[in-house]
């Protein structure tokens, strides 16, 4: 009889736990809406809105998770998945969340900072040498030129969005598409991101570091800053040290095949105020070059984009959020400090952004008081969106998390995530209870991300 070595063991153990399918982690279930100071009747409400949505033709359908206190307390799908095919809508179906993806990226470089790897005051050409001489569309004697920059770009103006870094639209726009970009889009790539940082290192900038705010390709940048210090694809780095302690397992940049059914389809919004199916492999009723359905199920699966490239659910995506809620720890793992997550949803660009109505952390929109914000929302809540319809936030004061799913590329005048914002918040009738057990100190061992 053939005997083992421990080795060979190990790998043969290791091999039928890899074949065993992961499951879904839900978080708790609150016992109704009303045990976490909800109203079941106000939001029958953003049922209802969802179900006339659909209806109406204005979205093919809609996942809303609504979490209180860390217990779902409002699970609703709305509509189908795919309406050519004639799939219902479920809680488990993935999406593509775009800009989503930036929270997870700014939330793993945070991670290399807590363990020394990385300082958010580091010039961003400590890691990518590209970036030691930038330059910035400006003007000489009155005629538009490119410019040095007055300063070298920091991670911290990566994560607040102020290093005067655009998708390269407008003026910038010769510039970036002879250089191969297209916006935010990266899933039918086959170079490595790295590549495209590097030429995107020579290429002219909007505004002088720190002097707007400016969304564009930060978060691409950060995301391979992660690559070069852990020594991983992004990929890896977010699928060992975010998504598998945080049991998101429907969260990635390619669909595995086994979860092709579960995809949502991709549909834009056409003159009519209704939806046009967007056809594969090219746009549907947008000139944008990335509106169609997306190279995320048969794309090269090589270029890991950072500010825009991750697929998830609704309930992966209230997992990380609700950890982020907990400052930085959830069911036992901890991921970050709570003084870590405080710096990230704290206001670090004065008045930058949307004139100081609101602010922007590390990563994040941040509302630093109700009443100067033009929506609801109390002091320290922090979220943002996607490019295909979809949003989040958190609020620690109402001890709150939303994910709101849907897929529109372009979305027109849809305004959804708009909308449910306004129908989650008044549904609240009181605050939080049934208080769930105080969480226990973590026993897993701190990540070591690229460790070996």
């Amino acid at each position: 009889m053939m005997r083992l070595t421990l080795r060979a063991a190990a790998a043969l153990v290791a091999l039928a736990l890899a074949a065993v399918p992961l499951r879904a982690q839900a978080l708790p279930k609150a016992a109704s809406p009303e045990a976490v100071g909800l109203s079941s009747e106000r939001l029958a409400r953003l049922t209802r809105v969802m179900k006339d949505a659909v209806d109406a033709r204005q979205v093919a359908g809609t996942v809303t998770l609504v979490v209180r206190n860390g217990q779902v307390a409002y699970l609703e799908a709305a509509g189908q998945r795919d309406r050519e095919a004639g799939a219902a809508m479920a809680p488990d179906t993935i999406f593509r969340i775009a800009s989503m993806t930036k929270a997870v990226v700014s939330v793993g470089i945070m991670m290399l900072v807590e363990e020394g790897r990385l300082s958010i005051s580091d010039p961003v050409s400590k890691v990518i040498p590209g970036f030691a001489q930038t330059t910035v569309l400006g003007t000489v004697n009155g005629r538009v030129a490119v410019v040095p920059a007055n300063r070298q770009i920091t991670i911290r103006d990566l994560l607040t969005h102020t290093a005067g870094i655009s998708y390269g639209g407008g003026a910038l726009e010769p510039w970036y598409s002879r250089a191969g970009f297209t916006q935010w889009y990266f899933a039918d790539r086959a170079e490595p991101m790295t590549k495209w940082i590097d030429t995107l290192a020579t290429l002219p900038f909007e505004a002088q570091p720190g002097e707007r705010w400016v969304y564009g390709y930060n978060t691409d940048i950060l995301g391979n800053v992660i690559e070069r210090v852990s020594g991983q694809t992004l990929a890896a780095f977010i699928g060992e040290h975010i998504a598998t302690p945080l049991k998101m397992v429907d969260t990635a940049f390619f669909l595995p095949p086994e979860k092709t059914s579960r995809l949502a389809a991709v549909y834009a919004v056409g003159a009519d105020g209704t939806i046009v199916r967007a056809e594969e492999g090219k746009p549907a009723v947008s000139t944008l070059p990335h509106s169609g359905q997306g190279a995320y199920v048969s794309g090269p699966r090589v270029a890991f984009s950072g500010g825009a490239g991750l697929l998830s659910t609704a309930h992966d995506y209230a997992r990380f959020m609700q950890m982020l809620l907990n400052g930085g720890e959830l069911e036992g793992v901890r991921l970050l400090s709570p003084t870590t997550v405080k710096l990230m949803t704290s206001n670090h660009v004065g008045t930058l952004y949307q004139n100081g109505a609101l602010g922007w952390g590390l990563g994040f929109e941040v509302v630093e008081q109700a009443g100067r914000a033009p929506r609801y929302g109390a002091a320290g809540e922090f979220s943002w969106s996607g490019a295909y319809h979809t949003t989040y936030w958190a609020d620690p004061a109402e001890q709150l998390v939303v994910v709101f799913m849907s897929q529109l590329l372009p979305a027109g005048p849809t305004n959804l995530t708009t909308r449910v914002r306004t129908l989650v918040n008044q549904a609240i009738i009181g605050p939080p209870t049934g208080l769930p057990a105080p969480a226990t100190t973590s026993t897993r061992k701190p990540a070591r991300p690229g460790g070996r």
